[in-house]
């Protein structure tokens, strides 16, 4: 998406979807009203999903709104906050169900911030126009400056920039609710997954790698989560982790992919990653079930070793 001509946007309330590569996203819009965006946890409007409306009711006021339902967790005023014949600058950032948003980049003044007591996982932005406005975007992916000092804590909601004091349990995530859960060198949420075991536990992992989305392991020890793509195991350094839902595994082979397995990720292009692991080795290791090659894909011993009998995660 970097780099790329300015995306457009119709006037008619149809978000047009991105897979998140970061914890924060930078925009630069064009509109003379109504430039909404999604944050979800699948290529459509999901339930629940997180919606940021900048320059709303005739550019006269902004919201965070939750599950597209009233009323709005947050409304604030913002008068002529949008211009359809110039681009204006905002930063949506979240991290452990905390949603803010800045005018300008993230070093901005906060706009609107808001916790959800029981967060969503975000994999995918949407943005979309309407209302008789038409867009013109500008969007990047961006590190969440706030994840450093924030990981696993909790907010000062009424004042932003009181520091974090206690740990934020993710909680209220069941099956059908799956949290991804931003993490890097090594660190491991509260509540994660553990799906495998490599002289110390394994835990559930995605990330992203060359225009794919892929599920993988990881391993704390060696502070990276480790995904297979293009025969090769890859260590990525930032990474999401499954937290707080409770799946189960059942074993199948080939491309049999069972009504309720978890989808986590997709390739570079768009066929859907399912998360598998197989007995390799005196190992149980965590890897990405490709439904066209009928396979399990695991990263191990730096290459990418598939198999075709192999346990896959589905909700209880």
């Amino acid at each position: 998406m970097q780099g790329r001509i300015p995306l457009k946007t119709k006037d008619e309330l149809v978000y047009k979807y991105h897979a998140v590569r970061a914890g924060a996203l930078f925009i630069e819009v064009k509109a003379q009203s109504n430039a909404h965006v999604a944050l979800t946890d699948a290529k459509k409007e999901t339930n629940p999903m997180y919606e940021v409306m900048l320059g709303g009711w005739e550019n006269t006021a902004s919201v965070i709104r939750y599950d597209r339902k009233k009323p709005d967790k947050v409304r604030v005023d913002t008068p002529n906050l949008l211009n359809q014949n110039e681009f204006k600058r905002f930063s949506i950032s979240w991290l452990d169900g905390r949603i803010t948003v800045r005018s300008g980049d993230q070093r901005g003044p906060v706009m609107m911030d808001w916790i959800d007591p029981n967060p969503i996982g975000v994999s995918y932005i949407g943005v979309r126009t309407g209302w008789g406005a038409k867009g013109v975007w500008k969007l990047r992916f961006e590190q969440n400056l706030g994840y450093p000092s924030s990981f696993g804590s909790s907010h000062d909601q009424k004042n932003p920039n009181v520091a974090p004091s206690a740990p934020l349990e993710v909680r209220g995530l069941d099956t059908g609710s799956h949290c991804w859960c931003d993490a890097a060198g090594g660190m491991v949420p509260p509540g994660a997954v553990e799906g495998g075991r490599d002289d110390e536990p394994l835990f559930v992992g995605r990330a992203h790698h060359e225009g794919a989305l892929l599920p993988g392991k990881v391993k704390p020890s060696h502070s990276v989560c480790y995904v297979p793509w293009g025969g090769a195991e890859h260590g990525k350094t930032d990474y999401q982790v499954l937290c707080g839902c409770h799946p189960s595994w059942v074993s199948v082979s080939g491309g049999n992919i069972p009504a309720n397995a978890i989808p986590a990720g997709e390739t570079e292009d768009g066929e859907p990653l399912f998360v598998g692991r197989v007995h390799h080795e005196d190992t149980l290791t965590i890897g990405k079930v490709q439904a066209s090659h009928g396979v399990c894909y695991i990263p191990f011993g730096g290459a990418e070793v598939g198999f075709p009998d192999y346990e896959i995660m589905v909700s209880q």
